[in-house]
């Protein structure tokens, strides 16, 4: 039961995450750009380190889990490609009026918003198997990936809501998400006391989701941060995401 209190915790600080995120009002290019670096140190430091331990096998001289990074990147790349949403154009970065900024966004830009919010929903799921699991193997380590998992939750809330409106998603969206997202964890920690995932599994899919997070970091929340105010603080707040990451994974090691 103590997982369960623990994930509790990580609910809060989802919803912490999200409500800073809704309310930094004309500091969205600094948002974005923090969301950016705490995605990147999310893919370089936590997910991928993680599906490499859960998939090790090769295929072809390549591990299974670095070839489902390859693909997530690539999928969500021929997605956006497909339905030409792909907003590369420094023009249209500088007609967004401040209210106004997600009108160029259709119905196929807000499905990836929904989609990538909604992998990030399964991500907290996982921190929440994360806990389970750290409490079965002993206590010591249950506290140690707790205190990392609640942190870690914070960025999580905090980009689930910034990805959804980024993509054209209304608040009422945005904030329902941000509650799937705050409850996943706490859902992932119950289903632990029911029964096991395969390793080899969440391996592959913590792959594919760190090549789907990487590529919307690099090729649009990026672009996008820096577009209508190409500044150092922009910059600086990215640098600090990965730094935060980077604590919060060294505190859980």
């Amino acid at each position: 039961m103590t997982a369960i209190l623990v994930a509790a915790g990580a609910f809060l600080m989802t919803l912490i995450g999200g409500y800073v995120a809704q309310r930094t009002g004309d500091r969205r290019h600094l948002v974005l750009g923090l969301a950016a670096g705490l995605m990147l140190g999310v893919v370089a430091f936590d997910l991928l380190p993680e599906a490499m331990r859960a998939a090790p096998d090769e295929i072809h001289g390549v591990p299974q889990a670095l070839l489902m990074f390859a693909v997530g990147f690539l999928v969500i790349h021929i997605v956006e490609r497909a339905v030409a949403i792909h907003r590369g154009h420094e023009g249209e970065y500088a007609e967004h009026t401040h209210g106004h900024r997600h009108s160029h966004h259709g119905p196929q830009a807000q499905g990836i918003g929904l989609t990538a919010a909604g992998a990030l929903v399964g991500h907290s799921l996982m921190d929440g198997f994360a806990i389970g699991a750290a409490f079965q193997a002993g206590s010591t380590v249950g506290t140690v990936v707790a205190i990392a998992v609640v942190a870690h939750d914070f960025a999580d809330g905090f980009n689930t809501y910034t990805i959804t409106r980024l993509y054209g998603n209304n608040r009422r969206r945005a904030l329902t998400l941000l509650g799937a997202d705050a409850l996943a964890p706490v859902t992932g920690a119950a289903i632990t006391l029911l029964f096991t995932i395969p390793e080899q599994l969440l391996g592959l899919y913590l792959g594919f989701f760190a090549g789907f997070l990487l590529y919307l970091a690099t090729s649009d929340i990026l672009p996008e941060a820096h577009s209508p105010h190409p500044s150092r603080t922009t910059l600086l707040c990215t640098l600090a995401g990965v730094a935060f990451m980077w604590l919060v994974i060294g505190l859980a090691s």
